[in-house]
């Protein structure tokens, strides 16, 4: 048996064992049974990001945006089309900075929209402005060192 990977649920977010040889886009939550993965991103708070950003072995990749920022909602669906393309393999999260300023801060977001990219809790890239959804796709492929 191959060793599963540890996969948050985006609704509940229990912690989900998945083997690898399973396909992830098929998985369900074994607390609430909801999808694991639907191919759009997840709204999270500061609690929803530490949990998917610590127990994930996947990717996490998260947009820091903010409600009143005329760049940040021209690239929302940018960034759920680009969720589509990057999901099994990864995890997009939706932050709000003006919500979570304790997390925020500590990272150094300096401008937003923001994109970080978290491998095993750990911030592995960053990159800051507004972008279409295949320089989405591209940079946080890139930067995972995984296929689109």
């Amino acid at each position: 048996m191959d060793a599963p990977r540890h996969i948050v649920c985006p609704h509940c977010r229990a912690l989900n064992r998945v083997p690898v040889s399973r396909p992830a886009a098929e998985a369900r939550c074994g607390a609430c049974h909801a999808q694991l993965f639907a191919g759009q991103p997840t709204e999270v708070d500061a609690a929803g990001f530490s949990r998917h950003v610590a127990a994930n072995d996947i990717p996490v990749l998260v947009d820091v945006w903010a409600p009143w920022c005329g760049p940040c909602r021209s690239m929302a669906p940018q960034f759920a089309r680009a969720a589509a393309s990057l999901e099994p393999g990864m995890r997009l999260l939706k932050l709000n900075a003006d919500t979570a300023p304790e997390i925020v801060g500590p990272l150094g977001v300096q401008g937003i929209p923001a994109l970080l990219l978290f491998r095993n809790g750990q911030v592995v890239a960053r990159t800051a402005g507004a972008m279409d959804a295949s320089r989405i796709v591209a940079w946080a492929t890139g930067a995972a060192g995984t296929p689109a």
